[in-house]
């Protein structure tokens, strides 16, 4: 399976891309949400719907969108209605990141992947040491979000688990 972010990941968070630029000035079919649903939405790159979909595993909201993701992201990415982690309420603070132990607890030893642009060196440890199956916790630049060499790491990782 593999655990999606939302901001920093699929919404960048730098400056628009050459393509998404040519979507805000109306040379795509995409309809372009409008600002006063999310002031950063204009950033998504609706092509990573398709790469997504295509890759050989469960897609899973891994987000504070919640099924928000489903109801805004979905239909701009042309995705199916997808999973949605459950975040228990927790005032933990520490060097782990929030999202670490509850997608170690919902893949209950099962592969996955979780892209976030927030992973640290201490998740991937602790991961490494409290998760029985593969995972590969792959960050993403969050300036430039989710790029095509991204998905080319996680779907030749994905190939290599299977």
């Amino acid at each position: 399976m593999l655990f999606l972010d939302v901001d920093g990941t699929l919404i960048p968070l730098g400056t628009p891309t050459a393509v998404q630029q040519g979507m805000r000035h109306g040379h795509t079919e995409t309809p372009v949400p409008s600002a006063d649903a999310h002031p950063l939405l204009h950033k998504v790159n609706p092509e990573h719907g398709r790469r997504l979909e295509a890759l050989p595993c469960d897609l899973v909201w891994a987000t504070t969108w919640m099924s928000d993701a489903n109801d805004v992201l979905a239909p701009l990415l042309g995705l199916p209605t997808l999973p949605v982690v459950d975040w228990p309420d927790s005032d933990e603070v520490g060097v782990l990141h929030w999202k670490t132990r509850g997608l170690v607890e919902w893949a209950q030893g099962r592969p996955f992947v979780w892209v976030d642009d927030e992973i640290s060196h201490a998740d991937q440890q602790w991961v490494s040491t409290h998760h029985p199956g593969p995972a590969l916790l792959h960050r993403v630049d969050p300036h430039r979000g989710l790029i095509e060499q991204d998905l080319a790491a996680i779907e030749s990782w994905l190939v290599q688990a299977q």
